[in-house]
């Protein structure tokens, strides 16, 4: 087991690496955790527990953005992959996805009495209002979800690199990376049965093991900006307002 796998007695919190409890997150919830497993589209019953999540997450005080993607919609990069479409115009139809999925939780999180805002960083007056940073923090300070789609408006840019630049953008504490398992692994948990999980990590160490925990690039511009990212199971209910209560779950990657 490596020295900074997980244990019950090292496991960093929030509340330990910040020195207080974080008072603004940026989420960023993948375009499958919409759907259920293998499947596309929005399910129902994925929508709810994401939404009851993040309306769970606001009774502890803190300040909500959300970054969605669109993999449950369209695969750009898949369909760039089989060179029918060029890759900027695939990457285009994936933001449009995302656009889909922030208006489905935005209704979602408005039914559960949530007030929340959707802002895209393509331009869309139906569905969203513009992104813009003065009046997404002014939401937040207001107490609304701040729900933000189509990525950085731009190709060749994933979501998780918006989701990197808009937490530095917002001022946010953490950037909170829901994903499928519960935390970043030495090895695919799922195909390697002496695979364990880093309760710490720096960002050095992600990027020299090329570990999947973000792109290269979100992960460089959080090492940067000394930006905190939580790594943790999106699943589990409940798990976002533990977080940030500071209980200790997933694996924590901070710059030292």
């Amino acid at each position: 087991m490596p020295s900074s796998a997980a244990s019950a007695s090292t496991q960093p919190t929030l509340t330990s690496v910040l020195g207080r409890a974080p008072s603004r997150v940026l989420l960023k919830v993948s375009g499958e955790a919409f759907s259920k497993p293998g499947q596309f589209g929005i399910d129902a019953e994925e929508l709810s527990l994401i939404a009851g999540e993040i309306r769970d997450a606001r009774t502890v005080g803190a300040q909500v953005a959300v970054v969605v993607g669109g993999g449950n919609i369209i695969r750009g990069a898949e369909l760039a992959a089989r060179g029918d479409i060029h890759q900027a115009t695939a990457d285009y139809m994936g933001m449009l996805g995302t656009v889909m999925n922030a208006a489905a939780l935005k209704e979602k999180l408005l039914y559960l009495g949530v007030d929340c805002r959707v802002q895209s960083a393509l331009e869309i007056r139906a569905l969203a209002e513009p992104f813009i940073r003065g009046r997404s923090i002014r939401h937040l300070e207001k107490g609304r979800v701040v729900i933000l789609a189509a990525g950085t408006g731009n190709p060749f840019f994933t979501t998780d690199t918006c989701a990197a630049l808009r937490a530095v953008e917002l001022d946010c504490d953490v950037l909170l990376k829901a994903t499928k398992v519960d935390g970043v692994y030495t090895a695919d948990p799922k195909k390697d049965a002496n695979a364990t999980r880093y309760a710490h990590l720096t960002f050095s160490e992600a990027l020299a093991k090329r570990l999947a925990v973000m792109d290269m690039t979100a992960l460089a511009m959080c090492q940067e900006r000394k930006l905190p990212v939580l790594v943790f199971d999106f699943k589990r209910p409940g798990n976002i307002r533990r977080v940030v209560e500071g209980q200790p779950i997933g694996t924590i990657l901070t710059s030292s």
